[in-house]
């Protein structure tokens, strides 16, 4: 079992920055592709980055290219979502999760989350 919670989330006026944190624990998360997603108000979950377990391969959604950066520390277990040029559509709750595979982009093939952490950009 791997037990993840977020960190890091909060209100934020547009154009900021704010540093998501995913602490692991049970099990070790560095042979897990970690994840994170996000859920607006009356919205489906959707995929914002991941990083294989290696850290070689990340992957991110159109929407936060450019602006987001996954990054992992496996010595720490955690994995951490660097969110800069915030835009109110970011606002939503961000989940980490954990996969057993690379490449995952679905949350259905995510198999452990976290509770979530709440981001809020104002205009």
């Amino acid at each position: 079992q791997v037990q993840l919670v977020e960190s890091g989330g909060g209100l934020v006026q547009a154009g900021g920055s704010l540093r998501l944190s995913c602490a692991a624990s049970g099990r070790t998360v560095s042979s897990y592709t970690v994840g994170w997603f996000r859920q607006a108000p009356g919205k489906e979950r959707e995929f914002v980055a991941a990083i294989s377990w290696s850290r070689s391969g990340t992957d991110y959604a159109d929407s936060v290219k450019g602006r987001f950066t996954i990054s992992r520390d496996n010595a720490k277990n955690t994995v951490y979502l660097q969110m800069n040029s915030l835009k109110p559509e970011d606002t939503a709750v961000y989940y980490c999760a954990a996969a057993t595979f690379w490449r995952a982009t679905t949350p259905g093939q995510y198999n452990y989350w976290g509770q979530g952490t709440q981001v809020t950009v104002s205009s």
